[in-house]
């Protein structure tokens, strides 16, 4: 159901932006009209972008990832989001920081059931999802491209990684991170936490 509420987010998302006057809000709902994995694109430009892996960045980078995203702002209202984020005034931003706050707010007992599925997946319990991880708890018998000889196993556990990595970084691993700003973009779609919690109870047999 995945791609039906990747569909139903990009809608509100959009619907949402006429009406807001928030600047992060905004900038928020602009990744999320992307879908779910709106967010974790924009991270990913941030990545490329801070050459000296310092994982900050100061005003002008800060434009410019914006711009390479594509992402509709003036320059007022980026000046405006910096200074949010700047909190210490030292003129550069913590990029994690930033897509903490980004991310979609969710309550603890969503949170709680994200890593529940996660450690679940999380085989080695190393903090990272791997094919290896995944060989013992999904099954790939099932997946319609193994039934009529398509793909191998391999490739459709790499296919089912993929939905969950960064968009323009997949190496086959999923983080912590990815695996929870996935989930916040998904997470945005869903009204109540009763009805979050039963959908990831189901899709991952909790």
């Amino acid at each position: 159901g995945t791609a039906r509420h990747d569909r139903e987010m990009a809608i509100q998302a959009k619907r949402n932006l006429s009406k807001t006057t928030d600047p992060v809000e905004r900038l928020r709902l602009q990744c999320l009209a992307r879908g779910s994995a709106g967010i974790k694109g924009l991270s990913r430009v941030f990545r490329i972008m801070d050459d000296d892996n310092s994982r900050t960045l100061d005003f002008k980078e800060f434009v410019k990832g914006l711009n390479d995203y594509a992402v509709m702002i003036d320059k007022e209202e980026a000046q405006e989001i910096f200074r949010i984020f700047d909190k210490d005034g030292s003129g550069t931003i913590d990029f994690d920081e930033f897509l903490v706050t980004l991310r979609p707010p969710m309550s603890n007992a969503r949170k709680e059931i994200i890593m529940q599925a996660f450690r679940k997946l999380d085989k080695t319990g190393d903090g990272v999802i791997t094919i290896e991880d995944l060989r013992g708890v999904y099954n790939a018998k099932h997946h319609p491209k193994y039934q009529n000889g398509d793909w191998t196993e391999d490739q459709v556990f790499r296919a089912f990684l993929d939905n969950f990595d960064s968009p323009y970084d997949k190496d086959g691993k999923v983080t912590t991170e990815e695996f929870m700003n996935y989930y916040a973009g998904v997470s945005a779609s869903i009204d109540t936490d009763v009805y979050f919690i039963v959908m990831m109870k189901n899709a991952w047999k909790l």
